[in-house]
């Protein structure tokens, strides 16, 4: 059901997950119900161990739930076979992930290009809407450059426009501010801010209060369960800005 009227993205509902290794069994997420609608900006928060992480991974199709139900766009897409999830995954679903991912032999602008080469577009089409992309993050003029030219806050972006170009249903952000120092982490924080204002549907996974107070709304875990929902009091975010 969604919570203020708007089309709802992700419905996930009495998820469970258990990692399992030899003898040992992990229980990471232990039945976590979460709905987020189109437009929104959540951030998800909890300490180590609270299952954040994996709630990532299963959004992103990354891996399946145990037990429950995850449906993107209405869709039952939690028990999908991997193959049918990587095709959820380069469709409709962008991930920008801590650690950047780039490949490091290839241009920013060929990292951009890559979830469209899998898609099948054509050449023509990938490199338009791929320096679109990279202009919409201020590295039009990269583009030709490969990652070790690239500044950290630099590599971050071309994840991000790595992300945007496939048009996806929802953005997912795996601590994206984690290995840049503040003047960088600034930046991608501002073009996370205006992907947002476009209308993109956000999903960030962070560790710091103060990015977390960036988004609209702040899910926190802990011991693999949602313990608090609530939305960002905007007064207390121009409150830490000023």
């Amino acid at each position: 059901m969604s919570r203020n009227g708007g089309a709802v993205v992700i419905e996930v509902a009495d998820v469970t997950k258990t990692h399992r290794g030899g003898e040992v069994s992990v229980q990471a997420l232990r039945g976590v119900s979460l709905v987020v609608n189109e437009g929104e900006f959540v951030a998800i928060m909890g300490p180590s161990g609270s299952g954040k992480t994996t709630l990532l991974g299963i959004l992103g199709c990354l891996d399946r739930p145990s037990e429950g139900s995850y449906k993107l766009d209405g869709e039952e897409v939690g028990g999908l076979s991997e193959t049918k999830r990587a095709h959820v995954r380069g469709q409709r679903i962008g991930f920008v992930f801590q650690a950047f991912n780039l490949l490091p032999r290839s241009t920013a602008l060929k990292n951009v290009e890559l979830p469209l080469v899998y898609a099948g577009v054509s050449s023509h089409q990938r490199r338009g809407r791929s320096l679109q992309a990279l202009a919409e993050v201020g590295l039009a003029e990269r583009a030709n450059h490969r990652p070790n030219q690239l500044s950290g806050g630099e590599q971050q972006r071309v994840a991000i426009a790595r992300a945007l170009v496939i048009d996806p249903s929802v953005v997912l952000l795996d601590e994206p501010t984690g290995n840049l120092d503040s003047r960088n982490a600034e930046e991608v924080l501002a073009i996370v801010e205006r992907v947002h204002l476009s209308g993109a549907t956000i999903v960030m996974v962070t560790h710091s209060n103060e990015v977390a107070e960036r988004a609209t709304r702040i899910v926190r875990l802990a011991d693999g369960l949602v313990v608090a929902d609530e939305p960002v009091e905007r007064s207390m975010v121009l409150g830490a800005a000023s």
